[in-house]
């Protein structure tokens, strides 16, 4: 009997987190929970109400979610090929009809337009650069997006998360290292970011583990705990934010390599990622 009442309230929850209307100049981000723990995002430009829907796994959400918001829905933006990111890519295009659909790998489902490092675009009057970033696969793209006004946005994937990162299922810590220390980090610090899982709490708790005399990581733990005790989501963080507490984005800083034993940026990275596999935080 239990076990049935538990298999109805897990239908009926439909989401993980409350949705959430993200806003910047001149386009906004909704946030749309997937599955269990996954994000898809609907980017909308404010111009001319041009939408992209990012790794849409659960089609039938973002499809609502453009016309709950009035949008139209013309591209889709895929950042690697596991399922629960790309797995939803031929029912939304069999769903609706002339999307463009980007990614950077051959296992992706529908691509009508391959990626590399640096391929620039256009969603409406929005600008998208694509950022190759592999390591949690061999074919991750991030897409750094901007209007004519600051600040802009980076959807991440599994490449980085809030305090933390993917993990390296087809890729090194030398590739880690070059997405997060010389690609992301380097975009302007009030970029907002955008990752496709809320992972956070786990994530500042071995941040917390990894640095506990960091006040910075200790304050972003408790405010993402009260976020998630409210059902809300705890992302967008910005990049300045994640050089500040994510353990990963903080590998050439003194103090982080002296607790992994090493003096070596990326040497840090592959302890950190090591250790972080197999971690299990306090409750």
């Amino acid at each position: 009997m239990v076990k049935i009442v538990f298999d109805i309230a897990k239908r009926l929850l439909t989401y993980h987190s409350k949705p959430f209307n993200s806003y910047l100049k001149n386009m906004r981000v909704k946030i749309v929970p997937a599955l269990e723990d996954n994000y898809m995002y609907l980017l909308v430009d404010e111009t001319t109400n041009e939408a992209a829907a990012v790794d849409p796994v659960e089609p039938d959400k973002i499809i609502k979610a453009a016309a709950d918001e009035g949008v139209k829905l013309t591209t889709v933006l895929t950042t690697h090929h596991h399922w629960d990111h790309a797995g939803g890519n031929e029912d939304i295009i069999a769903k609706v009809k002339g999307l463009t659909v980007y990614g950077g790998d051959t296992r992706i489902a529908g691509v009508t337009t391959p990626l590399a490092h640096d391929f620039c675009f256009k969603i409406g009057s929005l600008s998208v650069r694509s950022l190759f970033t592999p390591c949690h696969t061999s074919g991750h793209i991030c897409y750094f997006v901007e209007s004519n006004e600051e600040p802009a946005a980076v959807f991440t994937g599994d490449t980085l998360f809030l305090a933390g990162c993917g993990k390296f299922f087809e890729g090194t810590p030398s590739e880690m290292y070059h997405a997060l220390v010389n690609i992301l980090s380097k975009l302007p610090s009030n970029t907002k970011v955008y990752c496709g899982h809320e992972y956070s709490v786990s994530n500042l708790k071995y941040a917390k583990f990894a640095e506990p005399d960091n006040p910075s990581v200790q304050n972003k733990l408790q405010w993402a705990m009260k976020q998630r005790m409210e059902n809300l989501p705890t992302i967008p963080s910005t990049i300045g934010e994640e050089l500040e507490y994510n353990p990963f984005m903080r590998v050439n800083d003194p103090v982080v390599q002296r607790r992994c034993h090493t003096s070596d940026g990326i040497k840090t990275m592959g302890f950190l990622r090591n250790e972080k596999d197999n971690f299990k935080p306090k409750v």
